[in-house]
């Protein structure tokens, strides 16, 4: 992997952000539109004309994205949930208060369209789970989700800013948490129910797992 040791990292940050946007810009048209065929197979040409210059230098699943920072308050640009370089995460915005409480807010487009007019189910557990691991993280140590249950009461309007909250709650279990999802509009009316349970592994745990204990011994986050 080559990266240019001289770039400065706030413009490659720019620069990373900017492509995650175009690209769920990209992908947002692509399943909603409903242009010509001969159109369709014009921009597909185009786009794969795109592929070969990213690829020239690539990292594989044992590297790090050079721009990630695995130290305290972390950042994990192509997360699939809230990183805004990835472009398969709405990108979900979080913010956890001084009480360990923890919102998220995001709108889902088409591109997370389950039933019609509404969020796939999978989107639902994938946010709920990154904000779970948000709230066990306040708490000081980074975690890994043991257990994940959720209840649908009902669907989850895409093209509507939602509101996710979570907070701790040892009723369900040491290290447990709760977290809902609501319409911005309608907060106090829970969309989904989540209750998650989190583990810090040891340092022998994580050696084995990650390779390097050094993201998970300095108090990070886990975003």
């Amino acid at each position: 992997m080559s990266v240019d040791a001289t770039a400065d990292t706030a413009v490659r940050l720019r620069a990373i952000r900017e492509l995650g946007a175009v690209l769920r810009e990209l992908n947002e048209a692509a399943v909603s539109t409903e242009v010509d065929t001969e159109t369709l197979v014009r921009v597909a040409e185009e786009a794969r004309k795109l592929v070969a210059p990213l690829e020239a230098a690539q990292r594989t699943r044992h590297e790090l994205p050079t721009v990630d920072v695995l130290g305290q308050g972390r950042r994990r640009m192509y997360n699939p949930a809230v990183g805004p370089g990835s472009p398969i995460a709405p990108p979900m915005r979080v913010e956890v208060g001084d009480d360990g409480t923890v919102v998220g807010s995001c709108t889902l487009g088409l591109a997370f369209e389950g039933p019609p007019s509404y969020g796939h189910g999978g989107i639902s557990a994938l946010l709920l789970d990154q904000l779970l691991g948000h709230v066990h993280a306040a708490r000081g140590r980074p975690g890994m989700t043991i257990k994940l249950s959720l209840r649908y009461r009902r669907p989850v309007p895409l093209q509507t800013p939602l509101r996710l909250t979570g907070w701790p709650d040892r009723q369900v279990a040491p290290g447990g948490c709760r977290a809902t999802i609501a319409t911005e509009a309608e907060p106090e009316e829970p969309l989904v129910e989540a209750t998650g349970v989190f583990v810090s592994p040891s340092p022998e745990q994580v050696q084995a797992l990650f390779g390097d204990t050094s993201a998970f011994s300095r108090g990070t986050r886990r975003d």
